[in-house]
């Protein structure tokens, strides 16, 4: 957008506000603006030229005089501005505050009206994070790691890899009798590692990836 001081903001921001039957007055208080409508609450409105932790704790200051209170930055551009501010609303919404962009052009739109927030829980991906917690075998990876996690898939794929370094080759069913991976034919066929090959129908063995992640894996202890 390309605005350099917030009082830029502050034109558009007042004439939407009129135009929906508020007065507006700018720097009232510690308020950037402040807007009156009959014996409605005060409208709050907090001008930055980007989203920043200052941002967020000036307007949550305000919901100590009412619960109107918005926030209002230049318009995004851009893709990656888009993922941006999508997850600056999402913020802004939790902590129960209204949003506002303001374009270049000077016109004004609200993507979010101050209410209290209530978090949709996901079944699905609380469904996802038991069966994970269950199926990971020990604490193999620390927290807050950005290296790779140990996943009770590659915990399975890696006993998999395990029998068939042993076996020569075999086939999935056989490894499910043997040492009870349920999914040992998946894991093989989808080879998400590179470690498998197929060597006839239903029949697997390793790749020379596979043998050296096992060996380096035993090496490893």
């Amino acid at each position: 957008m390309g605005r350099e001081r917030e009082t830029e903001l502050y034109p558009p921001v007042k004439a939407f506000l009129e135009g929906l039957g508020y007065e507006v007055k700018g720097e009232i208080g510690a308020a950037d603006v402040v807007a009156m409508r009959g014996d409605e609450p005060p409208l709050i409105v907090e001008l930055k030229t980007g989203f920043s932790l200052i941002l967020l704790q000036q307007a949550i200051a305000r919901q100590a005089v009412t619960d109107t209170v918005y926030v209002a930055v230049p318009r995004w551009s851009g893709r990656a501005g888009w993922r941006a501010f999508r997850g600056n609303l999402g913020l802004c919404r939790r902590l129960g505050l209204g949003v506002m962009t303001v374009a270049a052009c000077g016109t004004v739109e609200v993507h979010a009206d101050p209410a209290p927030f209530q978090p949709r829980k996901s079944p699905r991906k609380l469904a996802r994070l038991r069966a994970e917690f269950a199926r990971r075998e020990g604490d193999t990876t620390e927290g807050g790691t950005r290296g790779q996690v140990m996943t009770a898939y590659r915990q399975d794929a890696i006993r998999v890899a395990g029998y068939v370094a042993e076996a020569g080759e075999a086939q999935g069913a056989q490894i499910v009798r043997e040492i009870g991976v349920a999914r040992a034919t998946a894991i093989m066929a989808d080879n998400h590692y590179g470690w498998f090959v197929r060597v006839r129908r239903g029949i697997y063995t390793l790749t020379e990836e596979g043998r050296a992640a096992i060996t380096e894996r035993r090496e490893d202890g």
